[in-house]
């Protein structure tokens, strides 16, 4: 199950996780981030436990899309706890999400 993120949970979701993180930025409005949204959902399915799966929609989040320099999306990051060890921008083939969460592993 993906985990709402928000300005306000991301430190506590994110940086204090005791497993890895994958952050997908996203809007309601992009058609791309509709069209990952189902392997997104997948992913979280397949690394549950393993990998937390989250979602931040960068209208919401100003702060925390400036902070990381979200100038496209989907953008998907992974995280170890406050460190960003992946960086993908734009729709990705589920496969590269998921050598980049083994990565993380």
């Amino acid at each position: 199950m993906e985990v709402v993120l928000t300005s306000g949970n991301f430190e506590k979701e994110v940086y204090d996780s005791e497993i890895p993180v994958l952050v997908d930025f996203y809007a309601d409005w992009c058609g791309p981030c509709k069209a990952m949204a189902p392997v997104v959902e997948e992913l979280a399915e397949e690394y549950a436990g393993k990998v937390k799966v989250g979602k931040i929609n960068v209208d919401n989040a100003m702060d925390i899309a400036t902070k990381y320099r979200i100038m496209s999306i989907p953008t998907f990051m992974v995280f170890k706890g406050s460190e960003a060890v992946a960086k993908m921008i734009g729709m990705q083939d589920k496969r590269v999400l998921k050598e980049a969460m083994d990565k993380a592993l």
